[in-house]
């Protein structure tokens, strides 16, 4: 029996019918040290109280396990789809994990995370050039923290006409909600939409409601993914 999921990667993508690209940022547009931040939010749990005189690799250690841990917590999805605001989601991790941080410091150690410009995974020049012939959207599983950090830091930004966030929407990837938001965003048919992910999951998903899509894996694949439709030269 041949799986769903597998006839939906491989039907063939259209050199002529797009007319937006729908990206991804995470991992496919912008870096992310998750690590840098969560051991970053680790040390502040040691501020009272704590031994002196931890080697690196210790504070390295418990922030990996702050992060596995703070995306077990139980408001973590409520935190992704808008549902508990920036200052509940600071009040819920001093509270469950002992962090001892004032919000705006939480806050500048929570977007952290998220590598800055000029590091981006993808260059600038290409959003410009796609820019120019298509129309291009953003759609991502993100927290209102990272949202309003990305539209204040990121020039790249301004080559999208819009963008879809989980926190907004209410819903994350895979959910069909999110895509359809994805979909009216993009002011197309979804036949002539093209969706930009690493997470093969979510490839397709977006196969499922009729986009075409590409799973991610670097940026010279994407290119020449590009460049075999037509969209780049």
């Amino acid at each position: 029996m041949i799986r769903l999921d597998f006839l939906l990667e491989v039907l063939p993508l259209k050199r002529s019918s797009v007319d937006t690209i729908v990206f991804d940022i995470g991992r496919v547009i912008v870096k992310l040290d998750p690590l840098r931040a969560f051991t970053h939010i680790s040390g502040m749990r040691r501020k009272s109280g704590a031994k002196t005189g931890s080697s690196s690799s210790d504070h390295t250690s418990a922030g990996r396990e702050l992060y596995v841990a703070i995306q077990r917590d139980p408001l973590w999805i409520d935190w992704q789809e808008g549902r508990v605001t920036p200052q509940e989601w600071h009040r819920n991790l001093c509270r469950r994990f002992g962090v001892k941080a004032g919000y705006d410091e939480f806050r500048r150690a929570w977007n952290s995370t998220i590598v800055p410009e000029p590091n981006l995974m993808l260059p600038l020049r290409l959003f410009a050039d796609l820019h120019s012939r298509f129309r291009l959207v953003l759609l991502s599983n993100t927290d209102p923290l990272h949202v309003e950090h990305m539209l204040s830091s990121f020039t790249f930004m301004r080559h999208f006409d819009a963008g879809v966030y989980s926190c907004e929407v209410g819903a994350s990837k895979p959910s069909h909600a999110i895509f359809r938001a994805s979909i009216r965003a993009s002011k197309s048919r979804p036949t002539r939409i093209l969706f930009i992910d690493d997470v093969r999951e979510y490839t397709v998903a977006a196969r499922r409601l009729g986009m075409q899509s590409i799973q991610f894996r670097n940026r010279l694949q994407l290119e020449h993914d590009f460049r075999a439709l037509g969209l780049i030269r």
